[in-house]
């Protein structure tokens, strides 16, 4: 149950993570710390479960890139394989296919640009093209992604995942505190990706992806409440923190779209700098409201 109680007895149990310092959110040659950071989100893939990121061709991607950027986004998202369980594979050509060429035009038109993949061949190719940012969904080969990101001088999006890639079905610990295990995960990749090379990093809980043992959607979403509201006590790493904020159908129904409004909150509160949204111009309102309100958990930066 959230109550105010609640939050204040879990503020007073982690006066350490109330008090860290957190490194701004640094992409190319700008960066932000007092405000959240928007990662918009367009998919080349048909298999996405969110039908309004869908891109049916390139014109389509780009025009969603703009509108994105226009209506408050910071940077965008483009992937081109699916997360979703039953969704198909994609190989790293057919990916690059899609990828490069809204890539290039949206670098061309000044649009910050972040490549979701976990395979060096589309980081290296989605780099080269002109993303400043990798959304690194995987685990392995990490040491030579980590390469790539020095090389090119980019942000690297460090996202949890319990096996080779997030595609691997894994299932998360429901019967104990998730922090414990989410920092000795973090702990060890960052200091890989530091000892690469890597000086901006971004931690991601990886509460937008599938697990095995999360398929009620209830049981999904207190999970994901659990975890966004927990997740300032990762703060201790100094990494600024993302989540892929929910759109949680169940709860929202034909109402669906403002949930990420909803759980922009949660975030914020749980101490995000930076917030995965299909519903940009939403979640825009949402934090610049918070932001003028002065709503936040504590913190500063």
């Amino acid at each position: 149950m959230i109550t105010l109680a609640a939050l204040a007895r879990l503020a007073q149990e982690h006066p350490e993570a109330l008090e860290a310092t957190v490194a701004p959110v640094r992409i190319g040659d700008r960066h932000w710390s007092d405000e959240p950071v928007l990662m918009a989100t367009v998919n080349l893939s048909r298999d996405s479960t969110y039908r309004e990121s869908i891109a049916t061709g390139i014109d389509s991607a780009v025009r969603k890139a703009r509108v994105a950027v226009a209506s408050g986004a910071h940077f965008v998202d483009i992937g081109a394989e699916s997360t979703t369980a039953r969704a198909a594979r994609v190989g790293a050509d057919d990916q690059l296919g899609r990828l490069l060429p809204v890539i290039e035009q949206c670098t061309d038109e000044g649009i910050a640009v972040s490549v979701e993949t976990y395979d060096p061949a589309v980081a290296r190719a989605g780099l080269a093209a002109g993303a400043q940012v990798l959304n690194l969904t995987g685990a392995a080969h990490q040491e030579e992604m980590f390469d790539l990101v020095a090389e090119f001088g980019a942000t690297v999006i460090l996202c949890y995942v319990g096996g080779g890639n997030v595609r691997e079905i894994t299932d998360v610990r429901l019967d104990a505190d998730p922090i414990p295990g989410l920092l000795a995960h973090f702990e060890d990749r960052v200091a890989t990706a530091r000892g690469r090379g890597v000086e901006r990093i971004i931690i991601d809980p990886g509460m937008g992806f599938y697990y095995g043992n999360l398929v009620d959607p209830l049981t999904r979403v207190r999970h994901q409440t659990e975890v966004i509201l927990n997740t300032f006590r990762l703060r201790v790493l100094g990494l600024p923190i993302c989540h892929a904020l929910p759109h949680a159908f169940d709860l929202f129904e034909e109402h669906f779209r403002s949930a990420e409004g909803f759980f922009a909150v949660l975030a914020m509160l749980g101490g995000a700098s930076v917030l995965r949204t299909h519903e940009v111009p939403l979640v825009h309102a949402v934090g610049h409201a918070m932001t003028t309100l002065d709503v936040s958990g504590g913190w500063d930066g």
